[in-house]
């Protein structure tokens, strides 16, 4: 674990960086669109954009997509893996995770996070700091669960959904795909494909 590409120059970027520096990777670089007007990001350099990645892949032993919206950052994920790239997963050294559990590629999991037994994390997926997936809980590609958030036993969560900071989900419930649980909301029934549900209990969110 010598030189690591991170595609995504944000403070979601920062704390990555972080993780990977614990996790053992010696040098890390940025890449963003922002780039040349922006050449850091804290601590670390920001070297290039998208397009220049592509074509230094080969000089990175590992890439990891920090970009916090799900369905962008599986769309690179998919983009980079197309052309060869060597995708990693970042796995914080507190976090607590079952030798019976699995998390694919491009996942990330922060310091203090649970996984338990069984559990299963799909591609490209943010396990934020503190959060916890209990027993036989399934989450699908680009999930994204925000700090402290708690997945109770064996719920299920579809693609690219998000569950805000501090929520709570009832076991053996699901989650449908682009789903958004509100923070602070406690869930305790299933909620279809592409709802916002918001509040204790939990509720389609209404604009009106």
């Amino acid at each position: 674990m010598n030189r690591l590409a991170i595609l995504g120059a944000s403070g979601h970027g920062k704390v990555v960086a972080d993780t990977a520096l614990v996790c053992g990777w010696r040098q890390i670089d940025f890449f963003d669109d922002a780039w040349p007007a922006r050449l850091e990001n804290g601590h670390w350099n920001v070297v290039g954009n998208s397009a220049e990645l592509l074509l230094r892949l080969d000089a990175y032993d590992g890439v990891f997509i920090a970009i916090g919206n799900n369905m962008i950052r599986l769309a690179k994920l998919r983009e980079l893996e197309e052309v060869g790239a060597k995708i990693v997963s970042l796995i914080h050294p507190s976090a607590v995770i079952s030798q019976f559990s699995s998390i694919d590629v491009g996942s990330l999991v922060l310091a203090g996070v649970v996984v338990n037994v069984d559990a299963v994390i799909g591609r490209g997926v943010i396990l934020n700091t503190g959060c916890s997936v209990d027993h036989d809980c399934v989450l699908g590609d680009g999930v994204h669960l925000s700090p402290g958030s708690r997945l109770a036993g064996g719920v299920h969560v579809g693609k690219l959904a998000w569950v805000g900071i501090g929520a709570c989900v009832r076991q053996s419930l699901k989650i449908g795909d682009s789903v958004i649980v509100g923070a602070g909301a406690a869930v305790v029934a299933d909620v279809p494909d592409e709802l916002t549900v918001v509040g204790v209990p939990a509720r389609k969110f209404s604009r009106s």
